[in-house]
């Protein structure tokens, strides 16, 4: 797969001193979806808008299909853009609206109507050609959005937080109608978010920023299971964090002994040195409860201080390890169901369930 964006040593301040973007060095595959994910200032927005050509870059390069894009204006990009506003002309039809980018590039009238047809079609949307976008629902909305940054079949198509107005619902249903649409199409996409199960469900891969910087640049299983750093396992779905020192190492496996003097086996998810700082990150729902924790590689007593039921799963806060907000997630089951509130029971996990992190 050939590299259609690249970001090269790039940086981005506001005010001369603080650095935004911190030396981006980032290539994009022609054809993925890959999602830009943070929190709020961590450098992901301001990545797209340098990008779509509405910032400028104080530092380095971006290129496009081979081509510095510096100094090249938006409009003049071939980059199809969608907003969370939607950004539609409230005076115009949902016609009027995809045919307006190609009217700008002075496209045919009969080639108008036909990409416009196609777009709409791609969205499920022809028989709204003649709505006015006050009269549609924020989802429709949020179709005829993307119709229009796709209608002139740019080389690239970015979107900023696009479903961020939606509820759940909605907002489930359009994350998979937009994958449908990336796969149809063959498109590149770029994705900013900072809702992480948005970014795993749709993204061939995921760049998580934090401070400016990209912390990790991986599939959304990579991420998952293999988190580089604490803030990635802490950012990307839930896990447990018990804090230590490393007691000793090997290529695989790590022995941490904890700040309150329990010890724990687990992989190493790090270059690690024994008597160094670590944070162990540990998912709830590779726990074990009951006689299913006896025999793994790390066994504990812990006692249940609250039981929070979720339908298909149960949510325990636990009492282990010095900690009184440690989180177990167990199937909703008959075994589960008989827990309660002040039991003290054996927990358990194995040494590949949980990764010592710096």
């Amino acid at each position: 797969m050939s590299t259609i964006v690249s970001f090269k040593n790039v940086q981005k301040t506001y005010d001369g001193e603080t650095l935004v973007v911190k030396n981006l060095n980032l290539d994009i595959k022609e054809g993925e979806f890959l999602t830009m994910l943070g929190p709020s200032g961590s450098g992901k927005t301001t990545c797209l808008m340098m990008l779509a050509g509405f910032e400028t870059a104080t530092h380095g390069e971006i290129l496009l299909q081979g081509r510095p894009i510096n100094r090249i204006p938006p409009e003049r990009r071939n980059i199809g853009m969608v907003f969370q506003s939607y950004a539609l002309f409230p005076h115009k039809s949902v016609a009027e609206n995809l045919a307006f980018p190609l009217k700008v590039r002075k496209v045919g009238k009969a080639e108008i109507e036909k990409k416009v047809q196609g777009a709409l079609r791609m969205v499920n949307m022809e028989k709204f050609a003649n709505r006015m976008p006050a009269q549609l629902s924020g989802g429709q909305q949020q179709r005829v959005a993307v119709a229009r940054a796709l209608v002139f079949e740019p080389a690239l198509v970015l979107m900023d937080e696009p479903l961020g107005a939606l509820d759940k619902q909605l907002r489930e249903q359009m994350q998979y109608e937009i994958k449908q649409i990336h796969a149809q199409s063959g498109l590149t996409v770029v994705y900013v978010t900072h809702d992480q199960s948005e970014a795993m469900t749709m993204s061939d891969r995921i760049a998580v920023f934090n401070n400016g910087i990209i912390q990790q640049l991986a599939t959304p299983s990579r991420l998952y299971e293999q988190p580089e750093n604490a803030f990635v396992a802490r950012f990307i779905g839930e896990s447990n964090e018990l804090k230590g020192t490393i007691a000793d190492v090997s290529s695989e496996r790590c022995t941490v002994k904890l700040d309150g003097g329990h010890t724990i086996k687990a992989s190493t998810g790090a270059v690690l040195r024994a008597s160094s700082n670590a944070c162990v990150s540990l998912r709830p729902e590779r726990i074990a409860i009951g006689e299913h924790a006896k025999t793994c590689d790390n066994v504990f007593s812990g006692g249940v201080k609250d039981l929070i039921y979720y339908g298909d799963h149960l949510r325990l806060v636990m009492q282990i390890c010095g900690r009184d907000d440690f989180i177990v997630k167990l199937p909703n089951d008959g075994a589960a169901r008989t827990l309660r509130v002040g039991d003290s029971v054996h927990v358990g996990w194995m040494a590949e369930a949980c990764r010592a992190l710096q």
